[in-house]
């Protein structure tokens, strides 16, 4: 019995089908929850067509103007956001009924309510019953609301709320700085809407690798962006004809539309798990350990309601490796250590590994080398200039710990270094491993051939 249709929970569903089990999922808002509907695939989804429109923008450094019924002075075409919204919905939708397909093809069985659960071995699904031998929790998580900015769905936003607007924002405040501000300070601007972004820390994405958000914060100032520092919001307040925030220092910012990004709460009250003996933290997150079991026998929690690391990588290995323990296959407990994760902010920025903080912090002894992405043939040739390719590897060695990526699609230009950590492979196997020039892609090998230890061969 899984309770939530999130990454965590389907993934969990298809390997427990796999493996002979009969499965029941229960997720009241469709396939692929929240993360598929309302969150990662529609934000990722905006943040594309924001990134054409970026491009459109970038054209004339590369020699390509406009004219003809678009705006001259800019250079750009016109953001149809109607139309935007339109196919974020429909996309969303499309990938739901994609993985209901694929789920009920393997037999397992689709209730379309909301899991409560009875005792360990008892969920209450609507008016349904259900015993089952396993439970797995995969309720998600919900955008946390800010006392005195609460979200009113027309001028106070949260994330979930954006894709029913009917015209771009004329000034968006972004109140939160992490990784989902930044995403969607980053789209609105290049969609050209105004954007503030207000920031409670001395950078944006402080917990971020600190070259990384420099460069992004470079980025988005110089595309016009206006990013406040050091300014924690006090209060949200809708005015006659936008929206007023006001800072803890007294300061004030008016826009005509406000977007909280202000964290995430569990979706883990309600449904039984206390009462069941699923013990929960202080911040009303599953406790689980590294096989996904909770304090109650039989039941397992998986993904964004265990607050282990908020993405759908993650909470889709969670559930994996749930199923695997609780039938009895062999199982690797989860390594946050070789996690690969992403900002698609533009350019991206994607890490794996160690942190650049922990070597600085003398908690881990590396080597570390780093390459500006303007060295770069392929990048000169795309006219990118901001970014850089990072690489961390043990100092005897040579053994590949980590690395950063900041480009457009380091999403999938770390895929290389995530191997070499997953695989422990060094620094000298890596340099001797093909990249096609011109690539983005050499920064990573060359990285790595400036890290080659003497007399540590492959």
């Amino acid at each position: 019995m899984i309770i939530g249709g999130g990454p965590g929970g389907y993934e969990a569903a298809l390997v427990a089908a796999q493996l002979g089990a009969q499965v029941t999922m229960v997720e009241q808002d469709g396939p692929g929850g929240a993360c598929v509907l309302t969150d990662c695939v529609p934000s990722k989804t905006l943040i594309a067509t924001s990134v054409r429109k970026q491009a459109l923008l970038d054209a004339p450094s590369l020699g390509v103007s406009f004219s003809g019924g678009l705006d001259g002075d800019a250079g750009v075409a016109q953001v149809d956001l109607p139309l935007v919204n339109k196919r974020v919905k429909e996309l969303a939708q499309a990938q739901s009924a994609d993985i209901a397909t694929r789920v009920e093809a393997e037999g397992v069985e689709i209730v379309k309510e909301r899991g409560r659960l009875v005792d360990p071995q008892v969920v209450r699904a609507g008016d349904r019953t259900i015993r089952a031998d396993v439970v797995l929790v995969a309720t998600g998580a919900t955008p946390r609301v800010l006392p005195g900015a609460e979200p009113d769905g027309e001028r106070i936003l949260n994330w979930r709320q954006l894709y029913d607007l009917e015209e771009l924002p004329e000034h968006l405040i972004v109140v939160g700085s992490g990784v989902t501000g930044a995403e969607f300070a980053g789209a609105y601007r290049s969609l050209g809407a105004e954007v503030t972004l207000v920031s409670s820390r001395d950078r944006m994405m402080p917990n971020e690798d600190a070259d990384g958000a420099e460069v992004l914060e470079e980025v988005y100032r110089r595309r016009g962006m206006n990013v406040m520092g050091r300014s924690r919001a006090a209060s949200v307040k809708r005015t006659s004809h936008g929206v007023v925030v006001t800072l803890e220092d007294g300061r004030t910012a008016e826009g005509s539309h406000a977007l909280m990004t202000v964290g995430m709460i569990p979706n883990t009250s309600g449904i039984g798990l206390e009462e069941a003996g699923v013990q929960l933290d202080r911040g009303g997150f599953v406790k689980v350990d590294k096989v996904s079991r909770t304090s109650a026998p039989g039941v397992y929690a998986a993904g964004d309601c265990t607050g282990v690391l908020m993405l759908a990588s993650v909470a889709a290995m969670q559930g994996r490796i749930a199923v695997w323990h609780a039938l009895g296959e062999a199982v690797q407990p989860l390594r946050l250590a070789t996690v690969a994760s992403n900002i698609f902010t533009d350019p991206e920025i994607a890490a794996v590994g160690v942190a650049q903080r922990a070597i600085e912090a003398g908690e881990i002894e590396a080597n570390v080398v780093k390459l500006p992405l303007a060295t770069n043939a392929r990048a000169k040739m795309q006219g990118f200039n901001d970014g850089f390719v990072k690489l961390f590897c043990r100092p005897h060695t040579g053994i590949v710990l980590g690395g950063v990526v900041v480009a457009p699609r380091a999403s999938e230009l770390i895929l290389a270094v995530s191997v070499a950590v997953q695989q422990r492979l060094t620094v000298d196997q890596l340099a001797h491993t093909f990249a096609v020039y011109p690539s983005l892609s050499g920064s990573v090998t060359e990285a790595a051939r400036r890290l080659m230890q003497p007399g540590v061969g492959i």
